[in-house]
């Protein structure tokens, strides 16, 4: 016959209560049992003991609405070094208001109901790391001077950090938010990291604020988020993040790190003085970045798959496009690209004498051309004329529409090999640049009038000098003698 199966206890690190095996809460001196299964005379004397501002170490011990009333009472509502490790919370636990002049630690506690820690002081660091909140959770106006550390939190409802304030930096990594999670207004002096965090409903960082790095790599967003107005001190990391729904950015002043993000809702993006990285991101429903002020600056977008993406003021002029997966998705508007330099220039090759209009080039042809640091993986001519034709639709703006249609056939005639075709293309290039460059029309059409007025100048001018000295000058045509053969007959045969 088989023994029962035996439990074993939980090994803690402290002397656990003697009540029974399952119970894990620290055991008070000298009864050898926790609070929670101590006399009623025994904890009443134990309360009376309690003085505002001393430490305080519940670890492992169940406590019930009235009994965490009754404690927090008994010290005023402010706490020294308070330690709630492994703690479990059956009833409403409402430490508003409450000031923990020490570290406090959670850890591993569980909440069956609400937690609110509304409008909490913590003076010092403050620790829920893998706690369980079935419930709300609230830190609404709290205040935190130290580290908070809420890493691999589950909470079953809404989590609520409206106006609280952290002093330094505030982890959330591998958290769990099951309910509505609501940032706005928040400050993060530090860095706020949510690397690994999911969001099963909407997220919200309105009017919120990080003087340091908001960091959500490998985060899940499984409804709509809305990160913004927030304002971000030194970079909005999102590497490798994967939302469900829609997805809204709106900050400035930092860099937006989106590599190998992948987002199936629609995306919106709006920045002020930023840098936004796109790298190998994939992004399947339409998709907007507009610059809002300032300027936006669009460092890559290498192996970028976006079916609709719309930039809208964007700078891209050290940007490169040639290995996007999708151009023809791309809307371009009001977007600033690379030029042309200007004037006469002296350059390897033939002609080594070069004269450059100023028109605007992707930053691909401008590195191909030697104008800027090359690409790992330059464009030749022939792709970049692909390229150029593949954009051009995109272009919301008749000038860079045209420039564009100019740096395709460019390409194409640098792209031809030796023959009747290079020939043809370096004619129609030389006589009216592709058929878009006017005053190239204008000024061969001038040249060839000069060129005919001087040939005739110079005719008239030789041929007045071959005549002989003393030869009479022709009579005009129009001061010849009219009078009719018959009449001059007359006169000179006497003929009435």
């Amino acid at each position: 016959m088989t023994s029962p199966l035996k439990i074993a206890p939980l090994d803690v690190g402290w002397r656990t209560c003697e009540t029974s095996p399952e119970c894990v809460g620290i055991a008070r001196e000298p009864y050898g049992r926790c609070l929670a299964h101590l006399a009623p005379a025994e904890l009443d004397g134990v309360l009376r003991g309690l003085i505002p501002g001393q430490g305080l170490d519940v670890r492992g011990t169940t406590l019930d609405e009235d009994l965490l009333t009754r404690i927090l009472d008994g010290v005023g509502r402010r706490l020294g070094r308070a330690r709630f490790d492994r703690a479990l919370f059956t009833g409403p636990a409402r430490f508003g208001e409450v000031v923990f002049a020490g570290d406090a630690t959670f850890d591993h506690a569980r909440f069956d109901r609400l937690a609110s820690f509304f409008d909490t002081r913590f003076t010092r660091n403050v620790s829920f790391r893998e706690v369980r909140f079935s419930r709300e959770f609230s830190m609404h106006g709290a205040r935190v001077r130290g580290h908070g550390a809420f890493d691999h939190v589950r909470v079953g409802s809404d989590a609520l950090f409206g106006d609280a304030r952290f002093g330094r930096d505030a982890s959330f990594r591998g958290a769990e938010f099951h309910g509505f999670a609501a940032f706005d207004g928040a400050t993060f002096d530090g860095d706020a990291i949510f690397r690994g965090a999911r969001f099963r409903r909407a997220l919200s960082f309105r009017a919120a604020a990080c003087a340091g790095t908001a960091g959500f790599e490998g985060v899940r967003f499984h409804s709509t988020a809305y990160l913004g107005p927030m304002r971000v001190g030194r970079r909005l990391s999102l590497p490798e993040v994967r939302a469900s729904a829609a997805l809204h950015l709106d900050t400035g002043g930092c860099r937006v790190d989106l590599r190998a993000a992948g987002l199936a809702g629609r995306f919106t993006a709006r920045l002020s003085d930023a840098d936004v990285d796109l790298r190998d991101a994939t992004l399947a429903g339409p998709a907007d970045l507009t610059r809002h002020m300032g300027r936006m600056r669009v460092v890559s977008l290498d192996r970028l798959d976006a079916g609709a993406l719309t930039l809208t003021g964007a700078d891209l002029r050290a940007c490169a496009l040639g290995r996007l997966r999708n151009p023809e998705g791309l809307r371009l508007s009001d977007c600033l690209f690379a030029r042309t330099p200007a004037g006469v220039r002296l350059e390897p090759g033939w002609p080594p004498v070069r004269w450059w209009t100023r028109r605007r080039v992707l930053a691909d042809e401008h590195a191909w051309r030697g104008w800027s640091p090359r690409a790992e993986q330059p464009l030749d001519p022939g792709r970049l004329a692909a390229l150029y034709e593949r954009l051009r639709p995109g272009v919301d703006d008749e000038r860079t529409s045209a420039d564009f249609a100019f740096g395709a056939m460019e390409m194409r005639r640098l792209a031809s090999p030796p023959g009747h075709v290079k020939v043809m293309l370096s004619l129609y290039w030389l006589a009216c640049g592709y058929g878009l460059r006017l005053g190239r029309t204008l000024g061969w059409m001038a040249l060839v009038a000069a060129v005919t007025a001087v040939v005739l100048f110079w005719s008239a001018a030789a041929h007045t000098a071959r005549r002989p000295a003393g030869h009479p000058q022709p009579t005009p045509a129009a001061h010849r003698s009219t009078v009719p053969v018959p009449v001059v007959h007359r006169l000179t045969t006497g003929a009435g």
